[in-house]
């Protein structure tokens, strides 16, 4: 078969490569799309998580192809998703090879099996719909009037959408780049705050757009600290923050006491876990606009158009998609 893989720090390369054959309670499957997501590209990178050669590809959607020993076979041809964390703890586009390949391995018993015609290129939204239906779980929404979410990435996205969906009547996002805040807006968001513009006082800027309103839910997906600084600043007594970015080695700075007085709640959250089969059920909601997330389809033979494109964090990017067997 052919994958991309990640051969070197910074290297990926279309190869051939041997087809897995799927083990007891597993299944192969053929990729239909996968998307790009910038944690591949910290993969691709060089971390200490996984070594070289990798076949990345978490965000993915495909086809049953084959069923292993014990596993139905009446499986085979279903079109799905599936939880990345397999019995081993590892994870499928990481540790285990992923959608950036022809075909690949996983855990029957992790599936979500979708419509024939559910479009491939959106269900790879639907890992990062899981990991936002995860983490608004841990929430515990209970203010409805106003949220602030930082972080105009899918996930910031998708989090304005299901906010909406839960009925908060006003949701705020504070982003960089002015089509995704657009779509921000599109997706419902009543008001967006460029931090661009905002002259080195993010806290004020956001303080204005409040005009006074207290603000009780806020979700952190930008992985900025200074957002988390930010939050801080404008969080009204009792208020809860849900943190979903990946920060690296970066740190927040605000008073302790500030936490204690005003009885915040710091909520982090990191992952889709358990929250797979409620992901696959909104995507299929009619009104529940995931599609509009999907900015570029690359086939797999321009992959390195695709990962360069999602580095560049060009204006207009918001998820790139590599689809297999397409011709696109």
């Amino acid at each position: 078969m052919k994958a991309i893989v990640n051969t070197a720090p910074g290297v990926i390369e279309m190869r051939e490569v041997p087809a897995p054959e799927p083990g007891r309670g597993q299944v192969r499957i053929r990729t239909l799309a996968c998307g790009v997501c910038a944690t591949d590209l910290e993969m691709i990178a060089g971390w200490d998580r996984t070594g070289f050669p990798s076949i990345p590809g978490h965000e993915w959607c495909g086809i049953v192809d084959k069923a292993g020993p014990g596993v139905d076979e009446a499986l085979e041809g279903a079109v799905c998703v599936a939880e990345n964390v397999l019995s081993d703890g590892g994870e499928v586009g990481f540790e285990h090879p992923g959608g950036y390949g022809e075909t690949f391995v996983t855990e029957a018993d992790k599936l979500q099996i979708l419509p024939p015609d559910f479009p491939p290129e959106t269900a790879t939204l639907i890992e990062p719909l899981a990991v936002s239906v995860r983490g608004l779980r841990r929430l515990r929404l209970e203010d409805t009037s106003t949220a602030l979410v930082f972080g105009d990435g899918p996930v910031g996205l998708i989090i304005v959408m299901l906010l909406k969906r839960a009925g908060v009547r006003s949701v705020l996002v504070v982003g960089g780049r002015p089509r995704r805040l657009e779509l921000a807006r599109d997706l419902g968001a009543e008001e967006a705050v460029n931090y661009h513009d905002c002259g080195g006082d993010l806290a004020g800027s956001i303080a204005k757009a409040l005009a006074g309103r207290p603000l009780k839910t806020l979700v952190e997906a930008s992985g900025s600290a200074a957002a988390m600084e930010a939050a801080m600043a404008v969080a009204a007594r009792g208020a809860k923050v849900l943190i979903l970015g990946d920060y690296g080695a970066a740190r927040a700075e605000f008073p302790w006491n500030d936490l204690l007085h005003g009885e915040w709640e710091l909520i982090g959250s990191c992952t889709g876990a358990e929250a797979w089969a409620e992901a696959v059920a909104i995507a299929q909601e009619d009104g529940f606009p995931l599609d509009r997330l999907v900015s570029h389809r690359f086939g797999a033979e321009r992959f390195k158009e695709a990962v360069e494109l999602v580095r560049r964090r060009g204006e207009g990017v918001v998820k790139v998609v590599i689809t297999w067997n397409s011709g696109g």
